[in-house]
């Protein structure tokens, strides 16, 4: 069965189409330019494609029947606040760009649509923790706004025939490289200050497996409807103190974030399908991967 998975190369969409592969999928992975001869551990198809609500974006879905949308135009290493000085831009790319697929995979006749949505979202939210896919919300960023916005025309769009669900991710981690704690371990590694900071955080492959799930559920429990994907909350006084340990570091870690403010969102909803992530011991196994990296 073919998945087209936009922006495949990312740091999210990466895992995404690795999970898939390792699932039996065949995966044609779409965006601006082919991924790199041995980028990914099979081979996939690449269809060219970008986030423009005036194209004709036909061809890239001709013989594809799941479309995974993982695709998201900001600044480099930035979400909230990745619109820089191009708010219109950032919105006529990443929400118009983004309906503009949606109703280009519904045309195609494909079946499931699958949205990387984000805890953004919740921005705002006057509701305490945990949060819920039920709340009322109004987010105070351009980014939770957009993602928000696309997720409900997704849902609008669903009809017997096309089921269109959205996941709301938090952070996402995993021993993928290139790898968002990458600076982080290079400021430590060279004795340069690191913030303390704390937050949730999901591997990749997690992710993954949610996207899996959800492509292979009963579609009346995940059309139009939104999912909440978060695991654990990470400190990175303690992700230091394990690399540093790990690679032999002798630099002292930052020190422990307060945890009080964390939003933690509710996953009840995921886990009602079957998911169940990779917790504590995946983290430490991936931070041990990380630190091999770097060690070897």
């Amino acid at each position: 069965m073919k998945v087209l998975v936009s922006g495949g190369t990312g740091l999210v969409g990466r895992y995404v189409v690795e999970e898939l592969l390792a699932a039996g999928y065949s995966v044609v992975v779409a965006g601006r330019q082919a991924p790199p001869p041995g980028h990914f551990s099979r081979p996939v198809g690449f269809r060219p494609l970008a986030l423009d609500p005036e194209a004709d974006h036909a061809a890239a879905f001709d013989d594809v029947y799941h479309f995974v949308h993982a695709a998201f135009d900001h600044l480099p290493g930035k979400y909230r606040g990745g619109e820089g000085s191009d708010p219109d831009g950032f919105r006529r790319r990443n929400l118009d760009g983004t309906v503009a697929l949606f109703e280009a995979a519904k045309k195609a006749g494909l079946r499931r649509c699958v949205f990387l949505s984000s805890r953004a979202v919740y921005d705002g939210c006057r509701q305490p923790a945990p949060f819920r896919e039920d709340m009322v919300l109004a987010p105070e960023s351009l980014y939770g706004e957009v993602k928000l916005t696309a997720e409900r025309v997704l849902s609008d769009l669903s009809a017997p025939g096309f089921a269109g669900t959205s996941l709301r991710l938090t952070g996402v981690y995993g021993d993928l490289r290139p790898n968002k704690w990458d600076s982080l371990f290079a400021d430590y590694r060279a004795g340069r200050p690191v913030a303390a900071r704390a937050g949730t955080e999901v591997h990749g492959r997690d992710v993954g497996r949610a996207v899996k799930l959800l492509l292979e559920a009963d579609t009346s429990k995940v059309a139009a409807q939104s999912f909440n994907v978060s695991d654990i909350v990470v400190d990175r006084r303690d992700l230091i103190s394990l690399y540093g340990a790990l690679v032999g570091c002798p630099h002292r870690p930052p020190e422990a974030a307060d945890l009080a403010g964390i939003g933690e969102m509710a996953t009840d909803g995921i886990r009602a399908l079957g998911w169940r992530p990779g917790g504590r011991a995946l983290f430490e196994a991936t931070i041990g991967s990380l630190a091999g990296q770097d060690a070897g």
